[in-house]
């Protein structure tokens, strides 16, 4: 039906620590929403310490989405989350609810929200052919057989570049489907949903203290206890690479103490954090929420607002 308004998507981002799940419970509740996580770990099962995943009690508030639904040993990743976390909104939206996407992978945002554009691995004999081609009849006639093949991406590349020329060939070659065709059939959810992107933020000294309480919290609460209990099973390679993973594993072969442990994480976490908020802030989308300048109550209602 032509002018029908889209369905409303909200997503909440923003650094490790500084409160998303805490608020994305409280929004389902008011706006009739259901959770997703954009988390390449809390998917797992058995991590719910190490990956930080919604509690019990904040799971049987509100409906979570790609939660520990998975075994530990299973590989995941980008394109896996895509395809689920599509589903999931879709289904959601079926049953008149609200879909809340929340987590802190850049990566797996701008999948979800932009398409995921295949990268096969690059073929290096195509490549230097094309390279010598273009040396020897110039990247204008590259740029005319590319026309030929791909008009589309043609006329948004300069004839004279001949890097994206190449990569454009090269892709044609490898796959048999041209860079439009691929681009078309990797479309994100933009198209099909009204995307509201909220970023939650605090001055760095902040989220940096918040991340200390957090790191205690998981060790009191027995993450090496966890820990322990995974290394017992197969971990996948994506499993494998959860911060505070590591961390326990060096203090349980001694390579440094308790205290040790707890330092190495709270280093490598404000380091994961930091480039969280660089990978974010590159995305004008993203309308900013200062927890620190606005209450919970204000953040919640600017979430909200226009949902219904």
């Amino acid at each position: 039906m032509p002018g029908r308004l889209k369905p409303v998507v909200i997503f909440i981002v923003g650094p490790t620590a500084i409160g998303k799940t805490r608020l994305s419970v409280k929004l389902a509740k008011c706006i009739n929403g259901e959770i997703i996580s954009a988390d390449s770990m809390q998917v797992y099962k058995g991590m719910r310490i190490l990956s930080q995943a919604p509690t019990f009690n904040e799971r049987s508030l509100v409906r979570h989405h790609l939660v520990s639904s998975l075994d530990a040993f299973a590989e995941y990743n980008v394109s896996a989350f895509r395809k689920k976390a599509t589903e999931a909104i879709r289904s959601i939206v079926r049953r008149g609810k609200v879909p809340i996407v929340v987590g802190g992978s850049g990566l797996y945002i701008r999948a979800l929200v932009d398409g995921l554009f295949p990268s096969p691995e690059a073929d290096m004999k195509f490549r230097e052919s094309t390279e010598k081609f273009i040396k020897k009849y110039g990247s204008v006639r590259a740029h005319k057989k590319l026309a030929g093949i791909d008009p589309g991406s043609a006329a948004n590349i300069h004839p004279n570049d001949a890097r994206r020329i190449i990569r454009a060939l090269e892709l044609y070659h490898t796959t048999g489907r041209t860079m439009t065709e691929l681009k078309e059939n990797t479309k994100g959810i933009k198209d099909e949903f009204s995307i509201k992107l909220f970023g939650l933020i605090r001055p760095r000294e902040n989220i940096y203290r918040l991340i200390e309480e957090r790191v205690d919290r998981m060790f009191a609460s027995g993450m090496i206890k966890e820990v322990k209990k995974l290394l017992k099973g197969r971990i996948s390679k994506t499993s494998s690479a959860c911060l505070g993973l590591k961390e326990v594993v060096g203090y349980l072969k001694g390579e440094y103490d308790l205290a040790g442990a707890k330092e190495l994480l709270k280093l490598n976490t404000r380091r994961f954090s930091k480039r969280q908020m660089t990978w974010f802030r590159a995305d004008r989308r993203i309308k900013w929420v200062n927890l620190e300048k606005v209450t919970s109550r204000k953040a919640l209602s600017m979430m909200a607002k226009g949902v219904k």
